[in-house]
Parts: structure tokens; C-alpha cells; sequence
């Protein structure tokens, strides 16, 4: 009786999961169907999850300019890894000191992080701080923003905490290791699921950031891909808005694609940052938990 239980419990969860994982599916199918179908086809019959009639024009319209897609995709893969991998060093090099009981001052530091996520300088003190830096028009103003988030810094602190051994650090102490050398030799090799699940947030931080290309870089050439593609949607607002002269714009304000190609430009955007999750995906859950439970 408890083995025929425990089957159909099984059978539910099953139903239950794969109902799930097709509900998260069906948005992503419809984006890509609407993106792959002729715009007067939305006009006429609405989104489909199968095209009524098959048109590549969304793609084609965001290509015309191949060379700006292609620049920003490159600005922004290299931001996303660079920020990434400065992101983890740092945010480790703090996190580990906090997280030892034998750290002077770790409760006031740690107390510094906290207040961070309470209370914010304001927009004109953060932006005059990073213009008086230097870093307008540079890929740094992309980076350094985003590199340490105080989120990330007491996910890490907990999971130092409760799962490297202190009698582990003893020993290698006893042997005579330096402190860098406890932390690059034992710490992080111990610690991937952490780093694994904070450096898969900051990634998703850096690719889809926009906001910081909006503020500080006005030179095309370091503009990161999200926000060619905020500025493409934009500018397809305003054209298709009614403000624009009719006579001027002749009948190509027609033939641009509003719907479709919104949809195109989420296809564009998140094509690489899907195949990031799968090498990460067996180190997410056991990072954001195992430092939660106390051993």
C-alpha cells in the first residue's frame, strides 16, 4: 500500500512538473512564432502559437544594420564576461574574511553590506561619481557599476559559513599555508555551487543592463546590445506613433514591423545567454540552498 502511494504520488509530481515546464515553454514558442509571422498576419488574426503566414521581414528589418548588431553583441559579451569574472573575485575576497569568526570587525562590515541594500546615495550623487571618475564613453562605466551587489555578498558569506569546516582552515594553517593561499587552494575549490549560482545572477545582470549604456555612453560604438535594442524599439514607437509626417515618411512607415519585430529582438537578445544556463544548472539549486540549512 505505501509502495502504491508512493507511485501515484510520483505519476502527480510527474503531471504536475511537466505541466509546468510546458507553461514556462508556451511563452517562449509564441515569441518565437510571432517573430517568424507576416505583421498584417497579427493585425488580422492575433498571436498564434503555429504563424498563419510565414515572413522572415521582422529579421530582416533588424539586420539592415548588421554591423551594429554584431558590435553590440560584441560589447556585450565582453562586458558580461569580464564583469562576471571581476564580480566573483571580488565579491569572494570580501565575503570569505566576513563569513571566518576570527575576523576583526566582521559583524561592522557586515552591517556595512546590509545598510547598502536599505539605503541608496540617490541617482545625481551616483551618476556625478562615476562621471568625475573618468569613465563616460569607456566599457568600464559597463562594469564597475554592477560589479558588487550586497545580495550576492550574504549568499556567499552564509555558504562559507556553514560549509567550510573551520578544523579544515586549522589544519591547512597548522601546515603552514598562507591566508591567500587557504582561500585560492581549499575555499574555492570548495565553493563552486556558490560561484556557480552567483556568477549565472551577475551574468543575467550584465547581459540585460541597459540602463547603464543609456546614462554614461553616448559613443555607438561601446553601446551594449540591450540598449541598440531599447533605441530600435523606441525609434519604432515614434515612427508608427502618428507623429511623423506622412507625406515625409512616404509608404515606408508601412512597412515596418512593430509587433513582429519586438519579438524578433527578444529572440536576438536572449539567443546566448539561454546556453549559459545548462553548464550552471546542476550547481543552482545545491548553491542557493546548502549554505541556507545549518549542517
Amino acid at each position: 500500500m505505501r509502495n502504491q502511494i508512493s507511485g501515484v504520488s510520483n505519476v502527480l509530481l510527474n503531471v504536475m512538473f511537466w505541466a509546468l515546464a510546458v507553461a514556462c515553454l508556451f511563452p517562449v514558442l509564441l515569441v518565437v512564432s510571432v517573430s517568424l509571422t507576416d505583421e498584417l498576419a497579427i493585425i488580422r488574426h492575433g498571436y498564434n502559437i503555429i504563424p498563419p503566414k510565414f515572413s522572415l521581414y521582422a529579421y530582416e528589418f533588424l539586420f539592415k544594420d548588421s554591423d551594429k548588431i554584431f558590435r553590440g553583441y560584441g560589447i556585450s559579451i565582453l562586458v558580461t564576461l569580464a564583469g562576471t569574472a571581476i564580480s566573483l573575485i571580488l565579491t569572494s575576497l570580501f565575503a570569505y574574511p566576513i563569513s571566518r569568526k576570527d575576523m576583526p570587525y566582521r559583524n561592522s562590515l557586515s552591517f556595512f553590506v546590509f545598510f547598502t541594500m536599505l539605503f541608496h546615495g540617490g541617482l545625481v550623487p551616483w551618476y556625478l561619481t562615476y562621471a568625475a571618475a573618468g569613465l563616460k564613453n569607456t566599457l568600464w562605466a559597463l562594469i564597475i557599476p554592477l560589479l558588487i551587489a550586497p545580495f550576492n555578498i550574504i549568499i556567499m558569506r552564509i555558504f562559507f559559513s556553514n560549509t567550510i569546516p573551520d578544523s579544515l582552515i586549522e589544519s591547512a594553517k597548522i601546515d603552514g599555508a598562507s591566508e591567500l593561499r587557504i582561500y585560492a587552494r581549499i575555499v574555492l575549490p570548495l565553493s563552486l555551487p556558490v560561484m556557480a549560482t552567483i556568477g549565472l545572477f551577475q551574468t543575467l545582470n550584465y547581459w540585460n543592463d541597459w540602463y547603464n549604456s543609456m546614462v554614461f555612453i553616448s559613443d555607438n560604438r561601446l553601446v551594449s546590445l540591450q540598449y541598440l535594442m531599447y533605441k530600435v524599439i523606441t525609434q519604432v514607437q515614434y515612427l508608427t506613433s502618428g507623429m511623423v509626417n506622412s507625406g515625409v515618411a512616404g509608404q515606408e512607415l508601412a512597412k515596418i514591423p512593430t509587433e513582429t519585430v519586438r519579438m524578433a529582438m527578444a529572440i536576438v537578445g536572449i539567443g546566448p545567454i539561454v546556453f549559459v544556463y545548462p553548464f550552471v544548472q546542476k550547481y543552482f539549486v545545491k548553491g542557493l540552498t546548502i549554505g541556507a540549512v545549518k549542517g
